[in-house]
């Protein structure tokens, strides 16, 4: 179904097109079709479904048609500043000629700009549940006047344990009758449907998630590799697959710095996004990537949601997340919005075991794909060839041989040092 079948706002149309969108995905399509009506939802739809304007288009059009003599006010809570920051940049582009105003609110930045935003006035506050919370209780942001509520990505407010906090900002809006209430959720767990049930008005419960829980868009392939030679596996993939940009997952803040700095000594452009980066110099990393100033983002699951990249062609999950349901956030950064994408896990030692609860959760096995020699390039940083690595590899076995327990006895009889010493246990003069 194609948006301009919708009986919409003009000036919204108008903006919708600036976008680029023309038919609407299952999620946009089953969810305006229920609250382009005033209808309350909860949606559970997967990542990368565009789940946004579903409901972005829905505050505007609802802003624009009410009858009422002042416009109504809309909050939208979500878990994550990275989250606030992409759906403010999203509601901008598609208020283009709309003039609304809008703004995110988020901790580990200062008040001043925030509350002077608020003191403007706004139409559409977005924000996470502990700064609003903070702002309420301080009388700077008046909650009775919310109309419209949206709750993006509820299991994950749920996991990260913010629902006593959406549930004192509940209790601070107007009775769930006098509001227009939307809850989305990649999975609609008991958490979910108890806020639901409690605090929505006879929600129509929406379902669009496949039965497969990833993308058939995504080519998704595995490869088995040592830990010590997935360096230099994941360098000859880049070199021979060349992608205009790429979001490389590590499992430590650590492991994403040394990694970019790798890539980096490896002759490619790359930065390194983590939770601990003061917050105006991960939101710089972000809009760099994004305008395309660097090839490849090394992350952590501070990433994984909330992080929308137009036409990302690749993901790698140098190491594989130890919550399977992260595999699923993180591959769909690519392939959204009806793209085609790429995700290339590398399974090493160390995270190898991961990898059967991942395949239990998504309902399929991970094509494995074979790497020969020649596909393993040279890490630079560390000077080492991948043969040469092999070679040293197998000396070094050969050296920890030589002093293991067993033989310490034997190099003593033939007269062989031990670890410097001169056959007698005594060091030389």
């Amino acid at each position: 179904m194609n948006f301009n079948e919708l009986n919409l706002e003009p000036r919204i149309l108008h903006g919708i097109s600036d976008r680029g969108y023309t038919e609407m995905t299952a999620v946009q399509e089953q969810t305006l079709a229920q609250t382009l009506h005033g209808m309350d939802v909860a949606v559970q739809s997967q990542t990368g479904t565009g789940k946004t304007a579903a409901f972005l288009i829905t505050l505007f059009n609802c802003m624009f048609n009410s009858s009422a003599p002042k416009r109504k006010k809309a909050l939208i809570i979500v878990p994550t500043r990275e989250l606030a920051v992409q759906i403010e940049k999203e509601a901008r582009l598609l208020n283009r000629h709309l003039g609304l105003a809008i703004g995110s609110f988020y901790g580990g930045v200062g008040y001043a700009t925030q509350l002077a935003l608020l003191k403007k006035g706004l139409d559409i506050v977005i924000g996470t549940p502990g700064r609003l919370l903070d702002l309420s209780e301080r009388g700077q942001l008046n909650l009775k006047e919310i109309r419209i509520l949206v709750i993006d990505e509820a299991d994950r407010l749920f996991d990260m344990g913010f629902l006593p906090d959406i549930k004192k900002l509940l209790r601070k809006m107007p009775p769930r009758n006098i509001r227009q209430n939307m809850l989305f959720s990649a999975t609609l767990n008991r958490f979910s449907k108890k806020i639901a049930a409690e605090h929505m008005n006879r929600p129509v419960f929406i379902e669009v998630t496949p039965e497969r829980m990833t993308v058939d868009t995504i080519l998704q392939e595995l490869y088995h590799v040592k830990s010590h030679i997935k360096m230099n596996l994941m360098l000859g993939l880049l070199k021979a697959q060349a992608p205009q940009n790429a979001l490389i997952f590590t499992n430590m803040r650590h492991s994403a710095f040394r990694l970019s700095k790798k890539l980096q000594h490896n002759g490619f452009r790359s930065q390194h996004l983590t939770g601990d980066l003061p917050q105006n110099r991960r939101l710089k990393i972000i809009d760099d990537f994004m305008a395309g100033k660097f090839a490849l983002l090394v992350a952590t699951d501070v990433a994984a949601r909330g992080l929308h990249i137009d036409s990302l062609e690749m993901v790698i999950n140098y190491d594989l997340p130890q919550d399977c349901e992260n595999y699923v956030h993180r591959i769909g950064r690519t392939a959204r919005a009806g793209n085609s994408g790429k995700a290339i896990s590398l399974a090493s030692e160390g995270t190898a075991d991961h990898l059967e609860a991942i395949e239990s959760f998504i309902g399929m096995k991970i094509p494995v794909q074979t790497a020969d020699i020649d596909l393993y390039a040279t890490d630079e940083s560390l000077g080492f060839s991948p043969r040469k690595r092999f070679q040293h590899d197998r000396s070094n076995k050969n050296n920890r041989a030589n002093f293991s327990p067993r033989n310490k006895q034997r190099n003593k009889s033939h007269g062989r040092p031990n670890r410097g010493g001169n056959g007698n246990g005594k060091w030389k003069a």
